[in-house]
């Protein structure tokens, strides 16, 4: 019944995971809802999710306890601790007892603080999706109970869906930018265009005439061509210093 139990709720915890990735879903409410969904479902003391920032280091992002003693253990592993050697292997590092020499030797600072803060075991998973890792989950248990190859694989299953959310949102930041200069790109084409026109018939020319003209005069004047049309449309360039295209028989347009 138990197992049953919670099968159902790891059911409903993915569904509401993607439920929430609608385009302006907020990524830290939900990293929050899963680091406190990994405390429930795998019955450990505290969850907390570790992104790299731009100088590959890790920071915190979320965490199922907000207590300062648990946030300052997330801090301390910007630079030391499982949760690095996670993020920078790829691979789980599981059932870690701090209270064992070699754990005191490869992580001193962070292993003297987790027990201080009264845990005894401590767990990381890597943040990835194939190739690429974007941080680490840590989990923290107060006693020191082991996490069987079913709990780590659920866990690992967790910081899977963290990091597709993670990843969703900066695919739909970065499309948001792009959509963004695909419009401004668009909008200073249909200017050009429309001084093309402009142009094209106050010098009684072709329009391939008159762009090319347009862009000369840009270029010679180190001018973008949006923004060499922009004064003109709104009225603040004169064209009468852009030097007419010559006609057929030698002539400039009057």
């Amino acid at each position: 019944m138990i197992a049953m139990a919670r099968e159902r709720r790891l059911a409903e915890i993915f569904v509401e995971v993607a439920d929430s990735l609608v385009e302006d879903f907020d990524v830290i409410d939900l990293l929050q809802r899963l680091s406190t969904r990994c405390v429930e479902l795998l019955d450990v003391s505290a969850a907390g999710i570790l992104l790299v920032d731009a100088h590959g280091e890790l920071q915190i992002i979320a965490a199922s306890d907000e207590r300062t003693r648990v946030l300052e253990l997330f801090a301390l592993q910007h630079d030391q601790g499982p949760c690095v050697e996670s993020y920078r292997t790829g691979k789980a590092r599981a059932n870690i007892d701090l209270s064992r020499p070699e754990t005191t030797r490869d992580w001193p600072r962070f292993a003297a603080r987790a027990r201080d803060a009264g845990y005894a075991v401590t767990h990381a998973l890597p943040l990835r999706l194939r190739n690429r890792v974007v941080g680490a989950l840590n989990l923290f248990q107060g006693t020191p109970r082991r996490l069987g190859d079913d709990d780590i694989a659920l866990g690992q299953a967790l910081a899977d869906v963290a990091t597709i959310a993670i990843l969703q949102q900066r695919t739909l930041e970065q499309s948001h930018v792009e959509n963004s200069q695909l419009e401004t790109a668009l909008t200073n084409r249909v200017m050009v265009e429309q001084v093309k026109g402009v142009l094209a018939e106050r010098w009684h020319t072709s329009v391939d005439d008159a762009f090319a003209a347009f862009r000369s005069y840009a270029r010679a004047h180190q001018l973008r061509l949006s923004d060499l049309a922009a004064r003109i449309v709104s009225g603040g360039f004169d064209t009468v210093v852009i030097p007419v295209p010559e006609q057929p028989g030698g002539r400039g347009a009057g």
